[in-house]
């Protein structure tokens, strides 16, 4: 049969692919020929879609062309060897592109050389429909995805749900969401899920300081795919050769088979998503159902990051990474209208002494390492979210699960601590009541006790009254 006459009888971008038929599963798969618009894609490319070569050579090894590629292997055997119709819509990472691929399977042998069709459309822009033509089993399972995540007001639930879920439709023993901060060189264990009767560790338990090295190689080990599938030792050795550290790392964490894929938003990395000891009888259908609900899932995690980010800004004093006023302010309000209920409360005001005379001798850069040093001594004491920046120099502890003896111990502390930094000193007042709804008079108080304890300071240390702070306090207090 002319396959020259085949591949252009096809008006889209369409070649024939040759792969050699192996007990085991497949040998060398080639480009045999290709249309005009195919062979255009290779040698005249459009901006941003060049390949390895501009040359087309007729039955070249088609890893000539772009790097090898496990899914698009997968797609050539499945439809040359295994007579199946294969579609797929994807992003490949090493191409500006989405492409709409069709693989299908000719009635052609040459002994154990088979034979498919590969058509590909190229869309510079994501078109949902192409990626929506999926059965019905497989779209309840993505709808289900998109409901429980758009249907919660805690992201952090849903998505743990939404993992479980990719467990059970993988058949796999172990599904991860990890994020990736590129910025921190840091990674988060979003949510994992297991079958009851596993033997596998959670991640946490590989995430020391040294994982996100390893995380980091994940890009170059998928080579420029939109996912990766290792279904079997072949695949896996492949793994191997490509990235023999992370090889390492899941063997011997008992993994003999891993589907993952980038979660990626807007060409923004934010983490992956895998399953490990998948059903490889069900790769096809995982791969499938994959490809759309990560896309789904990248777009709520950066809603959900976004967010925080938002309110991290506007909650968080970013000097020094504790809350700030405007977050103490809607927290006392909170607090006195009895929506956070009428138990026992702890108000702690620590004011630094000595400031002004550090701005004034060394300049504001020696101020701020004071400010961020007082800080991180009340994080030693209290979490912190119960920590704000009232302000400039003035820090205010409000905490609900803490006693009155507790209270006064960490007050001692805070000084203790204090101590060992050079220049550093507090002047502390606290107040305990047992109806937090009383918070306005106790924070009053609690001023008062820690201007008393400035007062005493400076008359310890005369030499370090002089500032515009105190004298500012003994006009308000009508001493001067």
């Amino acid at each position: 049969m002319d396959l020259q006459k085949i591949a252009d009888s096809f008006a889209a971008m369409t070649c024939i692919i040759s792969v050699e038929r192996k007990q085991s599963g497949h040998g060398t798969i080639r480009i045999v020929t290709g249309n005009r618009a195919y062979l255009d894609s290779i040698e005249k490319p459009a901006d941003g879609l060049a390949l390895l070569t501009q040359k087309f050579v007729p039955n070249s090894e088609y890893s000539v062309y772009f790097t090898q590629d496990l899914n698009f292997e997968d797609a050539c055997y499945n439809a040359a060897v295994k007579k199946k119709c294969v579609h797929s819509y994807v992003h490949p990472e090493r191409l500006d592109a989405w492409f709409n691929l069709t693989f299908l399977p000719l009635a052609i042998e040459d002994g154990d050389i088979c034979y498919c069709t590969y058509t590909m459309e190229i869309d510079t822009s994501f078109d949902s429909h192409n990626m929506t033509s999926i059965s019905g089993e497989l779209s309840a399972s993505v709808l289900s995805t998109c409901i429980k995540l758009r249907g919660s007001n805690d992201f952090r639930s849903a998505i743990k749900d939404v993992i479980k879920d990719v467990r059970e439709l993988c058949g796999a023993e172990h599904c991860c969401i990890l994020l990736l901060d590129q910025q921190n060189r840091t990674c988060t264990m979003l949510a994992e899920a297991f079958p009851p009767d596993t033997n596998l560790l959670p991640m946490e338990t590989y995430l020391d300081e040294n994982f996100y090295n390893i995380a980091e190689s994940w890009a170059d080990t998928i080579g420029g795919s939109n996912c990766l599938i290792a279904k079997d030792e072949h695949d896996m050795q492949i793994i191997k050769q490509r990235n023999p550290v992370w090889y390492q790392s899941l063997t011997g964490a008992m993994a003999k088979r891993i589907v993952m894929f980038p979660l990626k938003f807007n060409n923004e990395l934010l983490g992956y998503m895998w399953a490990i000891n998948f059903d490889k009888d069900s790769a096809e259908k995982i791969k499938e159902a994959l490809e759309l609900t990560t896309f789904i899932v990248s777009s709520e995690i950066s809603n959900f990051l976004l967010l925080n980010r938002l309110q991290k800004m506007s909650s968080e004093d970013t000097l020094t990474g504790v809350m700030n006023r405007n977050e103490m302010n809607g927290l006392v309000e909170k607090i006195s209208s009895g929506t956070c209920g009428h138990g026992p409360l702890g108000v702690l005001f620590a004011d630094l002494n000595g400031l002004k005379r550090i701005n004034d001798d060394e300049g504001h850069n020696a101020g701020d390492r004071i400010l961020k040093a007082a800080a991180e001594v009340l994080k030693e004491l209290f979490d912190v979210h119960e920590i704000f920046r009232a302000g400039g120099d003035e820090f205010c502890v409000i905490s609900y699960d803490i006693k009155e003896e507790e209270l006064e111990k960490k007050k001692d502390d805070i000084k203790c601590i204090a101590s060992s930094t050079p220049d550093l000193s507090f002047a502390v007042g606290t107040c305990f009541v047992s109806d937090r709804r009383a918070i306005r008079p106790a924070l009053h108080l609690a001023d008062e006790r820690m201007y008393e304890d400035k007062k005493k300071f400076y008359l310890e240390h005369p030499d370090k009254r002089h500032s515009e702070k105190w004298t500012a306090l003994k006009a308000e207090k009508g001493e001067l």
